[in-house]
């Protein structure tokens, strides 16, 4: 019998050397991959990040009318009735649209390099991580990608949930905790695990 381990198999797992031979190698040196965001866009981050560490992260936690006061001055489409955490970390004001008596909780990393959209009645809880942005795998620089994400109208996006770029979670659909969602999340539907897949619907009583 053929040794596995002479087939590059150990334990199951097809073992791969690498890359052939006469492939690219990778280069992510700032002058292979300069920034792809204008001078205008890091400015304004800049000014964000002083904003936030100063006025909106030492804001007591029922000031919700002051952090969406702020969040409006850098551009974000917020409503009297959003409610957003003090500790809560958004990559680009002006990227950022959350409905009516939506809510989105503490320590949870809106990192929207493309715009991220919250409908209505929309709860994204503690430790998520919204991530509208990736790299090109099979570029050799890298390069960063950038996909809008959707949490429609009453969705629930669960506790240390991740959501990435280019995914829509249906209405009323719920991401379970701990959950990764790498695609589309059907209506009503409830979705957990990592890669999330369906595990039942959503009733309303």
């Amino acid at each position: 019998m053929t040794n596995l381990i002479d087939q590059g198999v150990s334990g199951g797992v097809v073992a791969d050397a690498g890359p052939p031979k006469d492939a690219p190698s990778l280069d992510t040196s700032r002058q292979a991959c300069p920034s792809p965001h204008s001078l205008k866009n890091k400015l304004g981050r800049i000014l964000w990040g002083v904003c936030w560490w100063g006025l909106f992260r030492l804001s007591p936690r029922p000031l919700f009318g002051w952090r969406n006061f702020l969040l409006r001055l850098f551009g974000a489409r917020v409503t009297a009735t959003t409610r957003i955490d003090p500790t809560v970390r958004v990559w680009a004001p002006w990227n950022l649209t959350v409905g009516a008596d939506s809510s989105i909780g503490h320590h949870v990393d809106v990192y929207n390099v493309a715009s991220i959209t919250i409908g209505n009645q929309a709860t994204v809880s503690q430790y998520s991580y919204l991530c509208a942005a990736s790299h090109d795998l099979s570029d050799p620089h890298m390069t960063l990608t950038a996909t809008p994400i959707e949490i429609r109208d009453a969705a629930w996006v669960c506790a240390k949930a991740f959501v990435g770029p280019g995914v829509t979670i249906g209405r009323g659909a719920v991401v379970g905790a701990c959950g990764v969602a790498v695609k589309d999340v059907v209506d009503w539907h409830i979705v957990a695990g990592n890669p999330a897949r369906t595990i039942g619907r959503r009733e309303l009583r």
